[in-house]
């Protein structure tokens, strides 16, 4: 139910355990083929040293998600130190609580056994073993994750402004619907069910596409974890600089201007932009300052940031400078 309580008290928040919660479920599916096959394709080559068995027990594909694993928003931006030093509290009842629910039905595998074994050291080596994976396989493209993350809760913002709250709702999964001030989501495997709560949270994520997290309300706030728009693009900058698809556009605009334009198929700050590059943020700005007089990148404020990102007539340059078009599926 959509009371005014839940309507002044909705707000965002970014789950970097969610993001590790949900990458192990794609990395557990035998043929998946879809938008983060280029993230697929990289991690498997850098899981040396991480504990992948134990993880892919505990988070396998399926129905249900171990709930300490997606952990309800207290702050915006939680780091993921915090949410893992918040997993080692997590009791041995309540862990096996969870993965007995995971695997109900199905005979779980020897390694959540003996992870139930360990007592009150489970949630610590779990904990070493997700930070590990962190690591090795999510650490590298966080900062590009988190500025898709950003940008679409930018773009919830502004409908807000422009249309009403309800708009904030507007295309955030084909499960979901507002009628009257009714929230309805459709999950089959959920019996049906009313929930009220007094507040909402709402995570954008990278790696819950195309799936739907929610957090159904009994402790009185519901939560809501969606794939955020424009997740393609976290992959397609992976390789900003590869020489066969970077030199025709270094000949148009010159080297630095076309690796600061290819940065900016996600928000980038003059910050972050001259870290990649090695430059000053100085000489970034003037380069984006050309870039915006030309019509290539626009800007907007973002707290004490300014970020950066391609207009529509760039994404057009650059897709024909790789002879093709970008797959609209997870949005632009």
């Amino acid at each position: 139910m959509l009371s005014p309580d839940v309507l002044g008290r909705t707000r965002f928040c970014f789950s970097p355990l969610a993001e590790a919660t949900s990458s192990l479920r794609l990395l557990g599916l035998p043929h998946p083929a879809h938008v983060h096959t280029p993230w697929l394709r990289e991690a498997r080559t850098r899981l040396d040293g991480v504990d992948l068995a134990l993880l892919l027990a505990v988070v396998p594909p399926g129905r249900y998600i171990a709930s300490c694993l997606v952990p309800r928003g207290r702050i915006p931006q939680p780091s993921l130190e915090d949410q893992l030093s918040a997993l080692t509290a997590v009791t041995a009842d309540e862990l096996e609580r969870d993965l007995r629910e995971v695997w109900s039905g199905r005979t779980p595998p020897r390694q959540v056994a003996d992870l139930i074994a360990s007592g009150a050291r489970a949630t610590a080596r779990l904990a070493e073993a997700l930070w590990d994976y962190w690591d090795a396989v999510i650490r590298p493209h966080w900062p590009r994750m988190c500025a898709v993350l950003e940008d679409d809760v930018s773009r919830r913002m502004a409908a807000l402004v422009d249309h009403g709250f309800f708009a904030l709702l507007r295309d955030l999964h084909p499960e979901i619907s507002v009628e009257g001030n009714l929230l309805r989501i459709d999950k089959p495997h959920f019996a049906d069910a009313v929930y009220e709560a007094s507040e909402m949270i709402l995570t954008p994520s990278v790696f819950t596409w195309p799936g739907l997290i929610l957090e159904d309300g009994e402790t009185g706030c519901f939560g809501l974890t969606y794939a955020a728009r424009g997740i393609a693009r976290v992959w397609e900058g992976a390789d900003a600089l590869a020489p066969k698809t970077a030199e025709p556009l270094a000949t148009l605009l010159g080297r630095t201007r076309a690796a600061i334009l290819r940065r900016t198929d996600v928000p980038m700050s003059t910050t972050r932009i001259a870290r990649e590059l090695g430059q000053s943020p100085a000489s970034v700005s003037e380069h984006l300052a050309v870039l915006r007089d030309a019509g290539l990148v626009t800007s907007r404020r973002s707290g004490r940031s300014v970020l950066y990102r391609q207009t529509p007539l760039a994404e057009y340059v650059l897709r024909a400078q790789l002879g093709g078009t970008r797959d609209e599926s997870a949005g632009p």
